[in-house]
């Protein structure tokens, strides 16, 4: 099972200073998880169940999922909420869909209907007020989806006022720069998967290294394929926290795993305290 190849299960801790943010709100917590990719090879029942027990037992203000929830077919979705719905927090789980959630005609519905029936509330171009009027919490369309549109989400929001985003693609970021974006929480890289310590996540250099692997070989690898690096534009934000020009970016590096597997790049849970 690919899963077996994802290395264990790591829990990043940062604290992130937000501007105008509420004095009640101070010292909130939130939990991120991200690229579950829930289809029996890419993700292990023991590090599913271990990442909603860390989640729990940080007793999170909030928590948000930030995407590709399946891989191809949408059903796996009707097992997943079955674990999912013992998430806990005080403010609710809301949550945005990736790529890989839209990718059939029926996925979206299919997927946003599963976390409907536990509770979880889906952000499709929308705002959201879990943690109160004072700091909003804006969820996007895909970036490859048709209807991925944040003007008209981002301009109903005041500027004086700190927001929390999810986009599930980090290329957003570049973007969304025409807004105040305090902090953005993103995914869909799965950190570059491969990463060399000191260098950066393998990708980069995928281009040399296709030319001298088998196109058969690279057909049964999809982290070895040209799909591969068309995954974002701008890998050098494939995992962690960033500044991009006056917003704040994180991506997660997700919980599942494509083949051939990750090196250095451990699965995460992140906690985040807002100060």
């Amino acid at each position: 099972m690919h899963c077996l190849l994802s290395g264990p299960l790591t829990v990043e801790k940062i604290t992130v200073k937000i501007a105008d943010l509420p004095a009640s709100l101070v010292g909130t917590k939130v939990v991120q998880l991200s690229d579950l990719h829930y289809d029996g090879l890419r993700l292990s029942e023991k590090m599913l169940a271990d990442a909603i027990a860390i989640s729990n037992e940080a007793e999170p203000d909030i928590v948000v999922l930030t995407g590709d929830y399946v891989t191809d077919d949408p059903s796996p979705i009707n097992q997943l909420v079955l674990r999912l719905k013992y998430l806990q927090s005080r403010a609710g789980v809301y949550a945005v869909l990736g790529n890989h959630d839209i990718e059939r005609s029926h996925s979206r519905w299919e997927v946003t209907n599963a976390f409907t029936r536990i509770g979880i509330e889906v952000l499709w171009n929308q705002i959201a007020y879990p943690l109160g009027r004072g700091f909003p919490l804006v969820g996007l369309a895909d970036y490859w989806s048709r209807e991925f549109n944040p003007v008209a989400v981002m301009n109903q929001l005041d500027p004086t006022i700190p927001r929390l985003v999810l986009s599930h693609n980090p290329d957003t970021a570049a973007i969304l720069q025409k807004w105040r974006v305090d902090l953005q929480l993103s995914g869909h890289t799965h950190g570059g998967q491969i990463v060399f310590p000191g260098i950066g996540p393998g990708v980069i250099y995928y281009r040399k290294i296709l030319s001298t692997i088998p196109k058969k070989m690279r057909r049964r690898l999809p982290c070895l394929s040209q799909e591969c690096i068309k995954v974002v534009k701008n890998w050098q934000w494939s995992q962690g926290l960033h500044q991009v020009h006056k917003n704040l970016l994180y991506v997660n590096r997700g919980l599942g795993t494509f083949p051939p597997g990750r090196l250095f790049c451990p699965p995460e849970v992140t906690l985040i305290t807002l100060i």
